[in-house]
């Protein structure tokens, strides 16, 4: 009988608390959102069933080794990933050698687009610190805005680590639900004549331009934004293998091999953080209303910088203000979602072309911003 009495209190039934099956309901539901709407599956179900890792419950500090939390065990091994920002370089790695950067290179001016967008973190930064937010969490909380995974784990591992489960669960959950979010923004800011802007098509943009462009935008961004360096020097090289046309095999690894593996891995990881015995706090849920916030700001910024663009620009050359929303670095989500948009009110209007110009800058912007907080928030630490 104590052998039995011994394993029964080893069991899950036996170390459940409200807050485990808290969790492991969000991990289903993470599921079934990948799997029956079809929201970001290739990130949802490695978190979602990576939540279901994470809050299995067990008896803690008696030398299991399995705990994500737990020194020496194989999940604090792939975490290690996570809270020293292996993962997030590889993953724009892989960003760059799929990303076609000619929408941005025909038309600069909507770089100003993905600039403006960047507006929701700050404007999240500030309200973090009126919370009671130490000024390295604000700024890793407020990425959240730029709607770029990678880069909030990346920031977060640097700035404030204790935070890194809730504001890689609340920047992933935001990417995701992209299609449910912005487009109510978008049509409260917009009237329907605007969203029915025709825009000129895109010039063609030549070989040396796409190739010249990684090596000077990586060299312009990095010595404005240093902090940025290795987020920004792996986005530009994985385009530049892309577009030199000598580097296929370098190319083809880094956007479909390496990028998913890493993305296993960085999701597993994440998802199992939210350990319920410590992810379950106050701070987390302020985390996830301030990044609903700092999403919809960015947002409401880029469409609104559209309008204010279009107030110096001539009336053939006009910007759609819809493409604005673009400007977060949700890559291709909020371009899909400025397509869809785009044709509910013109069936003939396509927008997808113009709108991943500015969505493009926002990986750009979002990672210079998450370098300039850096600067000047390290010396806090």
């Amino acid at each position: 009988m104590e052998g039995i009495n011994q394993f029964l209190n080893f069991t899950g039934f036996a170390n459940a608390t409200p807050g485990h099956l808290i969790m492991i309901t969000i991990g289903l539901v993470f599921i079934y959102l990948a799997i029956k709407k079809d929201y970001e599956p290739l990130l949802l179900v490695p978190i979602g069933f990576g939540i279901l890792i994470g809050n299995v419950p067990f008896i803690e500090n008696v030398g299991l080794q399995i705990g994500i939390y737990e020194s020496g065990s194989v999940m604090n091994y792939l975490y290690y990933g996570v809270l020293k920002g292996i993962y997030p370089p590889l993953i724009f790695l892989g960003i760059g050698a799929m990303t076609d950067f000619s929408a941005l290179l025909s038309n600069p001016k909507l770089m100003l687009l993905g600039a403006a967008a960047q507006v929701g973190i700050f404007a999240t930064f500030i309200g973090a610190l009126a919370l009671g937010f130490t000024q390295p969490q604000a700024a890793a909380i407020g990425i959240i805005g730029g709607a770029d995974g990678p880069t909030a784990i990346f920031l977060a591992s640097k700035l404030a680590p204790e935070l890194i489960g809730p504001i890689a669960i609340a920047a992933y959950s935001y990417m995701a639900l992209v299609p449910v979010i912005q487009p109510p923004i978008m049509k409260l800011l917009t009237t329907k004549s605007e969203r029915k802007i025709r825009m000129k098509p895109s010039r063609s943009v030549s070989h040396l331009e796409k190739i010249l462009f990684p090596i000077i935008g990586f060299l312009l961004t990095t010595f404005i934004s240093p902090g940025a360096l290795p987020l920004l020097g792996m986005l530009f090289f994985g385009n530049l293998l892309k577009e030199s046309g000598v580097t296929k095999r370098l190319g083809d690894t880094a956007k479909n091999s390496l990028i998913d593996i890493v993305t296993i891995l960085l999701g597993v990881s994440v998802g199992a953080s939210t350990q319920a015995t410590i992810f379950l706090t106050p701070q987390s849920i302020m985390i996830f209303i301030l990044g609903a916030l700092s999403f919809a700001v960015a947002t409401a910024g880029g469409v609104m910088f559209a309008k204010f663009m279009n107030l110096f620009l001539s009336k053939d050359n006009l910007i759609n203000p819809l493409i604005g929303a673009a400007g977060v670095s949700a890559v291709p989500d909020s371009a899909r979602v400025v397509q869809t948009i785009g044709l509910k009110d013109d069936p003939t209007n396509y927008l997808l072309m113009h709108a991943m110009a500015p969505n493009v800058a926002g990986v750009i912007g979002s990672a210079v911003a998450a370098g300039i907080l850096m600067s000047f928030l390290m010396h806090l630490l």
